[in-house]
């Protein structure tokens, strides 16, 4: 392997076990939580989910993804970064705790402002930790952000639960959040050496903002496209409506969120230290989709067709109205690593401008449809989920076949193996889920027992290479000369 191969190769494998000990903790404390709070105790949290979305871009103003995207960045740029966001983070805390009661009562619930202030106080606190992230990144040093996710999921997990346990509702969910942010910035002063000098350049900042200012703007768009329908169903309907849409998406995002939480924080870094080879960031994309979709598209299939007996086994009989919302999500995340890929390529080569604008038509077509969608239905605003995010795909790998030549059309191309290797996996998984009049959970393993074996035979035949290398990545199989 080349050199940049094997640190692209161990930073994988670190982040996959960053991303698996942190989303496993907090999956367990979250299956452990929804047993014991209303969904009504999600709801209300979930509805400070666009404020607190889009705090995180002020601070952040997409000045750490300038820092990784540059190649050459000196200590005063990073001490610039650092001060520039702990101000942001103050200002920014102190907005939201000023519009807390206006956010509870537009939702008309109280609590909101007090769960605003908690809120406010956690961003501030993180401000602290971010450019010791953003360098961890940029290194491709996911071990110690293993250590530190892992330590802090743990701490704040238990306090969670013991909240709930002793009847503080909707408080334990904040009390994670919180706990989380403050664990995380001690572990990362704590486990690695960089500090902040007594310098501050008004010329670094600019330099950064010219990168990170459209980062901001379309990170700013996409949260509001992405939280808007909770805003919209917290209004419309019931805060019990906005936690069963939101434990939806979140139950299908969870397998992309552990999938591309190790491809995209390593594809973007590695991306960027080889943009000026087209030859061979067309072959890290296509390498990457490969293996995305070699995980994605199985996973998403399943929760399709195995939705109710995991609803049932995870989170109780209790949060079945969830099962329809979650599978039409289902279809909407089929080609997300897509999405993400392409999206990555664009912003390693140092071409904000044209990400953002990619950003702004999707996000205004996302916007559009969520409003008129929210009109007739949780169901529709779900559906049109799915219809944005197949436009969406062909919208972001516009400029990849511009400047890659690789477009929507030849990727697709170019997985035809693995769509095809999925196939008689579903057919086995429905089949079992249809047949088995069993406990949930029992159907649920067969099911995913079943399918899972199916599908690597099917593998071995049609795409061994990507199998091989997914291999390879967690270390099962070494690489041949």
């Amino acid at each position: 392997m080349t050199t940049l191969q094997q640190k692209a190769t161990s930073a994988a494998k670190w982040s996959a076990l960053d991303v698996f000990l942190r989303q496993g903790v907090q999956l367990a404390v979250t299956v452990v939580l929804a047993r014991i709070l209303a969904p009504e105790d999600f709801g209300v949290i979930a509805m400070l989910a666009l404020f607190i979305g889009a705090a995180s871009i002020f601070i952040d103003s997409g000045f750490s993804s300038a820092l990784i995207q540059r190649q050459h960045v000196t200590h005063t740029d990073e001490s610039t970064v650092f001060f520039f966001n702990l101000g942001m983070g103050s200002v920014t805390a102190l907005l939201l705790c000023a519009a807390a009661p206006w956010i509870a009562s537009y939702f008309k619930q109280p609590v909101l402002q007090y769960l605003t202030y908690a809120m406010a106080f956690n961003l501030f606190v993180g401000a602290f930790g971010s450019i010791h992230a953003t360098l961890l990144n940029k290194e491709l040093n996911f071990r110690t952000t293993a250590k530190v996710g892992a330590v802090s999921s743990i701490v704040a997990g238990t306090a969670a639960i013991y909240m709930a346990i002793q009847g503080y509702g909707v408080w334990s969910l904040a009390a994670n959040s919180v706990a989380s942010a403050i664990v995380t910035v001690l572990l990362l002063w704590l486990w690695h050496p960089w500090r902040p000098a007594r310098s501050f350049s008004f010329a670094s900042l600019r330099s950064f903002f010219r990168f990170g200012g459209y980062e901001m703007a379309a990170g700013l768009l996409d949260v509001l496209s992405t939280n808007l329908y909770l805003i919209l169903i917290g209004k419309l309907y019931s805060v019990r409506d906005v936690g069963f849409y939101d434990r939806a998406q979140r139950t299908q995002q969870l397998p992309i969120t552990l999938m591309m939480g190790i491809i995209n924080r390593v594809a973007f870094s590695t991306f960027a230290s080889v943009k000026e080879d087209k030859v061979r960031l067309v072959r890290g994309l296509r390498q990457a989709q490969a293996i995305a979709m070699f995980v994605n598209l199985p996973v998403m299939l399943c929760v399709i067709i195995l939705a109710e007996p995991l609803v049932v086994t995870m989170f109780g009989a209790k949060w079945l109205p969830i099962v329809p919302i979650l599978q039409v999500l289902g279809l909407g995340g089929l080609l997300w690593p897509l999405h993400v890929l392409n999206l990555n390529i664009l912003r390693a080569q140092g071409r904000s401008d044209l990400f953002f604008r990619i950003t702004m038509i999707k996000k205004v077509f996302t916007i559009s449809m969520t409003v008129v969608a929210s009109f007739y239905g949780i169901m529709a605003i779900a559906w049109m989920q799915v219809v944005i995010s197949f436009l969406g795909y062909f919208v972001n790998t516009h400029y990849t076949k511009i400047f890659l030549d690789y477009g929507g059309w030849k990727q697709l191309s170019d997985l035809g193996v693995n769509f095809m290797s999925v196939m008689p996996m579903v057919i086995a998984a429905y089949f079992v889920n249809d047949m088995m009049q069993v406990a949930p959970i029992v159907k649920l393993i067969a099911a995913s027992i079943i399918g899972c074996g199916v599908y690597l035979l099917t593998c071995r035949m049609l795409c061994a290479g990507v199998l091989n290398e997914c291999l390879r990545m967690v270390g099962l199989r070494k690489r041949t000369a």
